[in-house]
């Protein structure tokens, strides 16, 4: 069926289709990365022919397409998985994933170019239209979700050709035409649900998750596309705006907003009582059969990442307090050990020098910087900081919230301050009983002023206090005993409030005890 539709003008490997399919069955089948890069040169390779016809063109992105899904997903599993890559195997995946998605999106975006340029032939395909914009959607999706792994500038060309498939799309009434995007896909997707997927997705703030969660998210947003809203008219629930005149990332509405023809706005109001019921489901420790997340995934993670969502769109974030233009000089270390490190209940060992940043964009509640392109392979979200203003005696401690790489790539820091002044305390499980490593150091947020540069001395511990543990250590069933101040504390555990890599966040009652007492509460 298909050699009718292949010219055979060209000399293009790809023009003649038993060559073709011979090139296909010859790819080292056992090898998905070997094999998805030679698919992503074939289709960079035609895309570019002036040779083919858009009707071949379109025959033949299609058959390298859906050729390489299998290889796509298998490499994707690698690459968004809970287990940390070493470096070599996380840049060899995020390559060779990011190159198959850059090139596809390329490919059928000229296809599209080139029919509503009405270039010979290109009638032909105006009854597959639908499943041209939705596959070229949906490349555009796979190809901004590797740009965001890295935290890497977009291109602006990705918003330019979205508005171009919205319009067309909206103009020649197809943006809801059921079709299926792969055969064998469970369910049927729409040229709108595509777009909302994308727009949906990336405007809930992609910037401020690690890849894994923006992985998921993507990846929920699109099984509930059809809960997504997209419209010329401002409702009250619309979310986001999108220009198809000036088209950019989209951008959270406001109510103050001037409203133009070209805004099309997208609500995800309905999305909230599915995020609600999927949470519920996860709570019990299991994952809907019908979650599609592109592999296995334990609850709890897609618990958090829907609960990010369903957070997003219940309150979506706000600046809490006014930027000051006011230039600082931080020292600043990164990862508990290197914090504990800085404090009295540290044995010091360490000699490494703190690093220094030139901080100008600052608020009571955190700071932004820009880091130069070498030299910040450490800094992730989630990143625990120890700062230092300089004069100030005393450390601090923050959490990197947000990245973002400019086109220079120089690394934007957005970082959330926990507290303005840290201690080093040394814990002891109360009441004995094992499990836990007596003498453990941890540090104990003392205070959080209103004003990140005030050095204030903090008042004594009393009603609730939050401690940076060790990763893993930190647990709801185990009171502990500490020192502060020449005085003893009692630490009844209440819960806890963030786990990473290297350590967890928690809140405790605190009671002071008489010196010596050894009670358990």
């Amino acid at each position: 069926m298909l050699s009718g539709i292949f010219g055979k003008k060209s000399d293009h490997p790809m023009a003649d289709i038993k060559s073709a399919q011979a090139l296909l069955e010859d790819l080292p089948k056992n090898d998905a990365h070997k094999s998805l890069m030679e698919l992503a040169e074939w289709i960079e390779s035609v895309a570019d022919s002036t040779d083919f016809k858009p009707d071949h063109q379109f025959a033949v992105l299609r058959l390298l397409d859906e050729t390489a899904q299998p290889y796509v997903r298998k490499l994707a599993r690698d690459y968004f998985t809970p287990q940390e890559l070493n470096k070599f195997q996380e840049n060899r995946l995020w390559l060779v994933l990011g190159n198959f998605y850059r090139h596809t999106a390329k490919a059928y975006y000229a296809v599209f170019n080139r029919y509503c340029g009405g270039d010979k032939g290109a009638v032909t395909i105006k009854a597959q239209l639908p499943l041209l914009a939705a596959r070229a959607v949906y490349a555009m999706t796979g190809q901004l979700k590797y740009i965001c792994a890295r935290y890497g500038p977009v291109d602006n060309t990705i918003w330019g050709n979205l508005a171009q498939l919205y319009r067309h799309a909206e103009q020649q009434q197809y943006l809801d035409t059921s079709l299926a995007l792969y055969p064998g896909a469970a369910g049927n997707t729409t040229v709108k649900g595509e777009l909302g997927r994308l727009l949906g997705w990336y405007g809930c703030g992609v910037s401020t998750l690690k890849p894994l969660y923006m992985h998921l998210t993507e990846r929920i947003a699109g099984q509930y596309f059809a809960s997504i809203e997209i419209g010329a008219q401002q409702a009250a629930n619309s979310l986001f705006s999108f220009d198809l005149d000036r088209p950019a990332a989209p951008v959270l509405v406001k109510a103050d907003m001037t409203v133009h023809p070209s805004l099309r706005f997208v609500g995800m109001a309905e999305m909230r009582p599915l995020l609600e019921a999927l949470i519920k489901t996860l709570q019990k420790g299991a994952a809907p059969e019908s979650l599609n997340l592109g592999g296995a995934y334990d609850a709890e993670l897609v618990r958090e990442a829907a609960q990010y969502l369903l957070n997003f769109l219940t309150a979506p974030p706000s600046r809490r307090s006014a930027r000051r233009g006011i230039k600082v000089g931080l020292k600043v270390v990164n990862g508990f050990a290197r914090m504990i490190d800085r404090t009295d209940v540290a044995l010091n060992f360490s000699d490494e020098q703190p690093e220094h940043w030139d901080v100008e964009d600052i608020s009571a509640s955190g700071f932004r910087t820009m880091l130069p392109a070498q030299g910040t392979d450490g800094i992730r979200i989630g990143s625990l900081l120890g700062v230092q203003p300089d004069g100030v005696p005393h450390w601090g401690a923050a959490v990197v919230r947000r990245l973002m790489r400019d086109d220079a790539n120089r690394l934007h820091v957005g970082a959330e301050m926990l507290a303005t002044r840290i201690a080093g305390v040394a814990l002891s499980q109360s009441g004995g009983g094992g499990g836990f490593e007596d003498g453990q150091p941890a540090l104990w947020l003392q205070a959080k002023s209103e004003k990140l540069l005030a050095g204030h001395p903090p008042g004594e511990p009393s009603g609730e206090t939050r401690l940076l543990m060790k990763a893993g250590t930190f647990s709801a069933h185990r009171s502990l005993q500490t020192r502060l101040n020449g005085k003893n504390y009692l630490l009844i555990p209440g819960r806890l409030q963030e786990k990473n890599l290297d350590y967890d966040l928690a809140t405790f009652r605190v009671i002071e005890q008489e010196s010596g007492s050894g009670e358990s509460y």
